[in-house]
């Protein structure tokens, strides 16, 4: 059976999850539009995109192994 960290885990993971496809998913429009302005803002949407992806993942781990200290 589960547990209840276990479940808060996995329910906090399938919300990033999914709101990172649904970011992805504008993403291609979103780069467009930016790449409108300059190509180098197309780009930079697109690293800002990936960095923040790991970044809420490290955040994420980083409090947990604080809750468990």
């Amino acid at each position: 059976m589960m547990d209840t960290g276990n479940r808060n885990s996995m329910i906090a993971a399938l919300v990033i999850m999914l709101g990172f496809g649904v970011f992805a998913y504008f993403l291609p429009a979103i780069m467009l539009a930016a790449s409108a302005i300059s190509p180098v803002a197309g780009v930079a949407v697109v690293v800002l995109f990936i960095m923040c992806f790991f970044i809420i993942f490290w955040l994420r781990a980083r409090s947990q192994r604080r809750k468990q200290d």
